[in-house]
């Protein structure tokens, strides 16, 4: 039983987010949904996560689980209005309690944020495994980018996140807090495990010099044969210090402050001020 799987593409976030569905059932997972942000304003709306609202009720579906691959620091996770809207339960991986503990200090966060993981509904470990609809599924632990970051399979279909972008562009960059260009390669070379003709969803794509149209779609044969920076058997060495000089030179995501504020609480916002605004911390020399 293979899902379909319905994708969602944010060019503003340059962000993939999917809808994947058991055809017999009609339940279905959202994997990392977006909240749409203008950090000029400081105005939030729903429009991305209209569509896949829509979609579901359009289509009769039933919402079983939205599911993070990751803290994402480039866009911000509409999870918690997906659930009022739609139901299902919010999973992330357990190592969320690292990543909480890491920008609870960074943003000077108060004893009111609990580090535990407890804004999730689940938090997965590697080898979990669990169903939506009648599909299996199971979570592989792939850190590296971040310490909390996980692959779903769900039958023929695996959900990278940030670990592998498109072939032509490579991989994630492993440089935040937690992460690490050393794991980064032994999780892409747990992916690389799994069956050629598994199909490869990435959580980004930004288009790669030479390539007209935005894509997120690949399998894990072309992955190990053509990816820029893993492909071709590249041995762990070279694709350290490749990941580690790139990452040198690349500054801080555009949304990367309000992001980590709002994801690492599981798509809620932090708590109003005693004017009952909401505001986000810019730590400064922090990043």
């Amino acid at each position: 039983m293979n899902p379909q799987v319905t994708p969602f593409f944010d060019e503003d976030t340059f962000t993939a987010s999917f809808v994947v569905t058991d055809p017999d059932t009609k339940r279905c997972a959202i994997i990392d949904s977006v909240l749409d942000f203008d950090y000029a304003s400081g105005r939030t709306d729903f429009r991305s996560a209209d569509r896949i609202v829509d979609f579901v009720r359009d289509n009769d579906l039933t919402v079983d689980w939205i599911l993070e691959t990751h803290v994402h620091a480039d866009h911000l996770s509409a999870a918690p209005y997906l659930q009022e809207q739609l139901g299902g339960k919010i999973g992330i991986g357990e190592k969320i309690t690292v990543v909480q503990d890491t920008f609870g200090k960074v943003f000077n966060a108060g004893t009111e944020f609990q580090r535990d993981g407890s804004q999730f509904d689940r938090l997965f470990e590697e080898g979990d495994t669990f169903s939506v609809g009648n599909m299996h599924a199971k979570v592989l632990h792939t850190p590296g980018h971040t310490p909390a970051c996980l692959t779903y399979v769900i039958e023929d279909a695996a959900f990278v996140g940030d670990t592998l972008f498109m072939p032509d562009f490579g991989t994630a960059r492993a440089d935040f807090p937690g992460g690490s260009a050393e794991t980064l390669y032994a999780s892409i070379q747990k992916l690389f495990t799994l069956p050629d003709d598994t199909r490869v969803f990435v959580g980004h794509d930004y288009k790669a010099p030479g390539r007209d149209e935005f894509e997120w779609e690949t399998t894990i044969g072309a992955q190990k044969e053509f990816n820029k920076h893993v492909g071709h058997g590249r041995v762990e060495k070279e694709f350290v210090a490749m990941r580690t000089k790139r990452d040198a030179e690349l500054g801080m995501p555009r949304l990367i402050l309000p992001s980590l504020q709002v994801n690492m609480r599981a798509g809620q916002m932090p708590p109003a001020e005693d004017d009952g605004n909401v505001y986000f911390k810019v730590p400064v020399n922090r990043l």
